[in-house]
């Protein structure tokens, strides 16, 4: 948004890259993860490079890359199964995108502000998946109770959320030395 042209050029081109390099990350990571099933479903490997979207590509490409992500790797790889999973993470990953690079985007760039925006995002994201995952599951004529929403996006995901929190800020700091930040 305030950045128009970047030092190497173009920057929707330089955008537009990074979104397609984060989304085949958020394709190919799981992969690497599932290696060990136990190891991918605790640290949520998907929700890495979608979150970095946003800080490399904005908003918009973030919104685009988490949405996408789950339901191709749904229709290509049949894991996440596309109902409810890969529909639920479809609107949790768009969240987390945008909210990244959005609240990024407001904030000054110092690395205070990577949690100040990294925070809010992973609890927002969550928030949707719990509202998505009772509208879908209402249909389908089960209950989501708040239990299982508890369960499903705190409880079994503190060592995903641990480690996006310590990881994160790690890569963004290293991106923004390398001067590959959306926002500088």
């Amino acid at each position: 948004m305030k950045q128009e042209k970047s030092i190497n050029g173009n920057a929707g081109i330089r955008k537009m890259v990074m979104a397609a390099l984060c989304l085949a990350l958020a394709i190919i990571i799981p992969f690497i993860a599932g290696q060990v099933p136990q190891i991918a479903k605790m640290i949520s490997p998907m929700h890495i490079p979608v979150l970095l979207a946003g800080y490399v590509a904005g908003p918009f490409w973030a919104l685009g890359v988490g949405f996408v992500a789950p339901l191709l790797r749904s229709v290509l790889f049949g894991m996440p199964a596309m109902v409810p999973d890969a529909i639920v993470m479809a609107f949790e990953l768009a969240t987390y995108g945008f909210c990244s690079g959005f609240l990024f985007g407001l904030l000054p760039k110092k690395t205070p502000s990577i949690y100040i925006s990294l925070i809010p995002s992973m609890l927002l994201g969550r928030l949707v998946w719990g509202a998505v995952k009772y509208v879908i599951l209402g249909f389908m004529g089960d209950k989501f109770t708040f239990d299982l929403f508890l369960a499903g996006a705190f409880i079994n995901a503190i060592p995903a959320i641990v480690i996006h929190i310590l990881l994160i800020p790690i890569i963004v700091l290293a991106l923004k030395k390398a001067n590959l930040l959306y926002y500088q």
